[in-house]
């Protein structure tokens, strides 16, 4: 199958997965603060680090081959930065300046530990 083929499959099931997990999410959370953009990039983040390692790092050669399906595809279609940038202005415009705080700081700080920890489970299953 031809990689751009890969990748638009990948992003339409991970943006199906997106739109899912935002639902759920709302209907549980409400809509006071933007967890479902949060909730999905954190999770997306882990998903990278630890995908980054199996299929770049640890498995290479063939196993890189399901990267751009994975990787850019799901997880790219999976997680937004342009729904977190929207959801972090419409705080700020709101007033709501704490919560836009800790939103912004909040999704930065554990979508990267969320990638370092996916990237250490996955090393430390080897």
């Amino acid at each position: 199958m031809p990689i751009l083929l890969q990748v638009a499959l990948g992003g339409a099931i991970g943006a199906s997965l997106r739109f899912l997990s935002g639902a759920m999410i709302l209907r549980t959370m409400g809509s006071g603060f933007p967890y479902g953009t949060m909730f999905v990039n954190v999770i997306g983040s882990f998903l990278m680090g630890f995908l980054a390692f199996y299929l770049l790092e640890r498995m290479g050669g063939s196993f890189s081959r399901y990267a751009p399906f994975l990787m850019t595809g799901v997880l790219g279609g999976f997680t937004t930065f342009s729904a977190y940038s929207l959801d972090a202005l419409y705080l700020l415009e709101r007033g709501r300046y704490l919560s836009a705080s800790v939103y912004m700081g909040g999704s930065v700080v554990l979508a990267i530990g969320a990638l370092f920890l996916g990237m250490t489970i996955a090393r430390s299953l080897t």
